[in-house]
């Protein structure tokens, strides 16, 4: 499906994504801990709801 040189690819794009990635969040980590301070308890009720959603779903399934 893929060729070898395609699997090179994406490779070395992953592993430079990854790497890119890491270094931005590191000079980011200061300005992150000051504006997003309350951000983790969001994450917690967006996920929480999602996971209503799929009770609710399979409660009124039946």
């Amino acid at each position: 499906m893929f060729t070898t040189g395609q699997w090179i690819f994406v490779i070395f794009f992953l592993i430079i994504f990854v790497v890119v990635i890491i270094i931005s969040y590191q000079k980011d980590k200061k300005l992150h801990k000051t504006y997003y301070k309350g951000s983790f308890w969001i994450l917690i009720g967006f996920i929480a709801f999602i996971i209503f959603l799929f009770f609710l779903k399979g409660w009124l399934k039946y």
